[in-house]
Formats: C-alpha cells, structure tokens, sequence
C-alpha cells in the first residue's frame, strides 16, 4: 500500500551536517565499456578521479527497464532520468505506454483518434504525421509511425502525409536512408490511397526545439510542413542524397529542409485547413513547441510569423504537460507520477533551490518533479535557469557550467538551502554533437567546477552527491560485435551522437561523517530511481516506504 502524502518522519540517530546535501547530475557521464572512443577516461578529470578513489561509490543503472523503458535495449534519456531521479520509484515511461496502447488497440478505441479519423474522412482531407523518423525510442518510434498509418488505411482514410524529421542524434548520425527509403516504400504499398512523405529535415535544425532556446527552428519546421516553403525535392531519399553529396560528413540532425514537390512543382503535403494533424512523438520536451505553434489562435502571441494558421484537429501522442493541458487533445495518457522527493521535502520544510543552465533547466524542475510545472511551495523553493548560449555546442562546450557553478556556490555560502540539485549539461548536449575533443573540452571543464564545489562544501560542512541521467559522453564511437571501432570513409573513427547503455555514477563525498552509516561502500545492484531515498536519508529523514532502496546502509 502506497503511503500518503504526508510529511517525512525524522531519523532520530542522524546527528546532521553543517551544510546542504548538494546533488550533481552530470548529464551524460557514464561508465564507459570501450576504452576506446570512452571521452571520460580520455579526459583529465582530475577531481571526478578524487572523489572515485576516495569515497564511496557504485554503479547505477540508467536505462531500459530501471527507468521505465519496455526492455533493456533502450537507451535512457534525460527525461525518464530525471524522473527517476525525483519520484523514487520507476514508472512505466512513453515508449512503453505507447507500445502497449497500441498492442491492446485501446489508442484506436479512444476518442482522439476516432475523431481525427472521421475529420479526414467527412471532410475528404488529409491526415498528417509530425514526428521523428527512427527506432531510436527517446523521442519516437518508427514502428508505432508505421503501425498508426496501417490503422488508419484500415480505417478508411485515403490521403496521409508524412513530415519526417531525421534523427541521426538517438540512432547512428548518418542513417536516415536507413529509416527513410522504407517509409517511402511502406507508405507506396497502400493500394488505393494517397499516403506520401511531404517534408522534413534535421531534429536540430528544424522544428524539435525545446526550452524556448532557438524558436527559428519551429519556424523553419513550420513554413515547410504547413505552408510548404523550402528547397523542393522529388522524394525524401532524393533530399538526402543531395544534402549528402553536397555537404559531405554532414550529419543527419543538422540536415536542411527539404519539401516534396510533384511533377508541377507544387508541394504534395501542405497542411490546410480541415486537415487532421498528428504530432507522434512521444517525449514532451521538443513537442510543445510546435503544439503552441498549432494550438495558439490566429493573431495569438507566438515569436513567430506563421503567415497562415491552418484550422485543423490537432492532436500529440501524449499529454506534453500535464499541468497546462498541453496538447488539448493526445493519443496516449502519460504516467501519472505522484510524491515525488520534492513534494515530500517541501511538505517536511526543507528549503531547497533547483538551478540548470536552459538546456537542462526543465529537466532539474519539471521532470524531476514528475512532469509537473511550477513548484510545490513558493516559500521553500528556488528555481534558477542560467541563459544556454544558442550556438553549435561544440562552439562553446564549456557551455555554463562555471555560472551554474557561481551560483551554487553562492548558493552553500548563503546557509539558505537544506538541498541543492543542479545539471550540468556538458557530457550530453556536446556528447551529441559526435566531436571527440569538444566532449573533452566540456568533460575537464565541468571537472573544474566539481572541484571548486568539493572546496565549498568543505567549508560549508555539507554532503556533494555525484550522478548521471544516462550515459552518452563514455561512448563517443561506433563499436563492431567484436569491439573494433568502425570506421568512416576517411578512415576516422566513426562518431556516435546517442546515448549510451552505460551505468552512471553514484558518488558520495561526507568530509564532516558522523559514523550514521557504513561509508566504505555503497549497495550494488541499483539504478538512479535509488537517489530519492538515499538523499531523504541523508538529510536526516525516513524515506517513504515504498521508495526504491537507499544506497547507503543506516547503522
């Protein structure tokens, strides 16, 4: 029996610290399982190494079925992580939801669907499919794409388009003719019915932005799948062939628009008017831009132009934010996520400050509190986002870690706070971007702030936690079955821009330990759903119940 909300039980043989209990996730840094294309161990981390050799630490799992995801092929990602990470227990997550609503066909039973479909089909007009084109299963999955088109064949409707955003980012960053050349070939075998790709282009160069960090890529995503603005192509494999001889090595993410024309010249897949729009993604992050571009009124505030605003059905695969009802109509009800540590500790009065830089901001507050936005107590909770510079992260992959560090320290010094989380974004938005000596870069220089942080909780007289959502940093190459690196046509290692399976960090630094708990080693076993209720107790609480496991083991 789950335990009520209610405030945490004190532990009566915690004899407390001077300090705050200070949580650092650094995102993407994981155990890598390759020595080589491994940019941790390649980096000089001369204070991560410290806290490795000289406090007690384990290996935490960040993916697949630890988070939520439906096996342990998946990658973790950000999002599940940090949820994990706040509720302290494991929820089922998107993919799995979305996998299993359609394995039962309770999405084709629901009302959302049945009402997109009978729009297209009284109406004689379109139903169009937005989302990434892959298997990657952070954001998306092609299969449920191609499962939803079958579905709607099978329920009558006759034209369907596809805009079609290459990954390159979750799955290998030059394999979208690997997912692309199929669907077009899938959506040709539909005998009788008009089903084509429209547009499309790179996730980070067009229409998946999140944040509010660059609202130029929802515009250009914008003016070439609803208005059909961009360079013109024949087919989508067409597009990216071009692309790719035109610019050699450019990776699939950061590929251009490209919209499908017919033999006038006119594009075959603008969205109009009557039209039925679905936005399949499941991740909410980089969903709810585009949901405000569809769902905001003609003559609404948006920091665009979109020149024509289509009256459409609009519907996203999930509920994107469960607190603004974000989008008013979705395919799949998302985990209900409730109690979450920033509940529990509000609830119990401890004071607590919450801090990223933009690209990580949502992920330290709204996924950590369990997909909610705001914050459980106003009095209690501080929220502080540092401006992300908008450039190519492997321009700047020092990103800012030393302003986020600037503040916390203040922060320590201040006395105000029971706990502090922070992300430093550094090991997953550079380990993305596949350059090997940029995640380098941005490794050493977040190990600098790891030790200025080390210096300021020695003379606050505090507890430094160290972490990760997820891998990505440790595994920087392409690896063979055998191990090998493969190798690119230039005889380079291969980048690989994805997460990884890798298990993360799980660190505690105590300089001021008081013998409450065995310090020289921490349980094995555990994934990152664990730090919940080993933080409760390190801040001299109970954890609920029903809580994932502690690492630490109270005498």
């Amino acid at each position: 029996m789950a335990d009520t909300m209610h405030a945490l039980e004190k532990n009566p043989n915690w004899k407390g610290r001077r300090g705050p209990v200070v949580l650092v996730i650094m995102d993407g840094v994981g155990y890598g399982k390759y020595e080589e294309g491994d940019a941790v161990k390649a980096s000089k981390m001369k204070y991560l190494d410290w806290f490795t050799a000289n406090c007690p630490h384990t290996k935490l799992k960040a993916h697949g079925t630890a988070v939520g995801l439906p096996s342990d092929d998946d990658m973790g990602n950000s999002e599940v992580g940090h949820n994990a990470m706040g509720c302290g227990r494991v929820f089922a997550q998107g993919a799995k939801l979305v996998g299993e609503s359609i394995a039962n066909g309770s999405m084709f039973a629901a009302d959302t669907w049945k009402k997109l479909v009978k729009n297209v089909n009284d109406k004689g007009s379109t139903l169009h499919f937005i989302g990434l084109v892959s298997d990657g299963n952070v954001h998306s999955h092609i299969d449920h794409l191609k499962a939803m088109i079958t579905q709607a064949s099978k329920d009558g409707v006759k034209r369907l388009r596809v805009h079609a955003l290459l990954d390159g980012r979750d799955v290998d960053p030059t394999s979208a003719l690997n997912y692309i050349t199929p669907l077009e070939e899938f959506l040709a075998g539909f005998a009788g019915c008009d089903y084509q790709i429209a547009s499309g282009g790179g996730r980070m160069y067009m229409t998946m932005d999140r944040y509010n960090a660059d609202w130029s890529m929802v515009e250009r995503g914008w003016k070439a799948h609803v208005l059909g603005e961009g360079r013109k192509f024949e087919s989508a494999t067409k597009a990216i062939e071009t692309y790719r001889a035109e610019i050699p090595g450019v990776l699939d993410q950061d590929m251009h628009e490209f919209v499908i024309a017919g033999a006038d010249g006119k594009p075959v897949g603008t969205i109009e008017d009557g039209d039925s729009v679905i936005y399949f993604n499941f991740r909410g992050d980089r969903a709810l831009e585009m949901t405000r571009a569809f769902e905001t009124p003609k003559g609404g505030d948006l920091p665009f132009d979109r020149v024509r605003v289509p009256a459409v059905e609009y519907a996203g695969m999930m509920e994107y934010d469960g607190d603004a009802h974000v989008p008013a109509q979705y395919l799949v009800n998302p985990p209900s996520i409730d109690r979450t540590m920033g509940e529990y500790l509000t609830k119990t009065g401890v004071k607590l400050l919450a801090i990223s830089e933009t690209q990580k901001y949502g992920h330290v507050t709204y996924f950590f509190n369990g997909n909610k936005q705001g914050k459980f107590d106003e009095k209690l909770e501080d929220y502080i986002e540092v401006p992300s510079d908008v450039v190519p992260f492997e321009q700047r992959p020092w990103m800012k870690c030393a302003e986020i560090t600037d503040k916390v320290i203040e922060a320590i010094k201040s006395g105000k706070y029971d706990h502090i989380r922070l992300n430093y974004p550094n090991g997953d938005m550079v380990g993305h971007t596949g350059v090997f000596n940029a995640v380098v870069c941005s490794m050493e220089g977040m190990d600098l702030q790891l030790g200025r942080l080390k210096a300021a909780i020695d003379e606050a007289g505090g507890i430094l936690c160290l972490t990760a959502d997820h891998g990505n940093s440790d595994d920087m190459y392409e690896h063979a079955k055998d191990g090998s690196v493969k190798k690119d046509a230039d005889g380079e290692p291969k980048a690989k821009t994805s997460h990884s399976l890798n298990p993360v960090p799980g660190i505690i630094y105590d300089p001021e330990y008081k013998g409450e708990y065995d310090n020289t080693k921490l349980n094995d076993g555990l994934g990152i759903s664990s730090w919940p209720s080993t933080l409760i107790e390190l801040m001299g609480y109970m954890p609920p119940k029903d809580y994932d496991p502690s690492m630490i083991n109270l005498k």
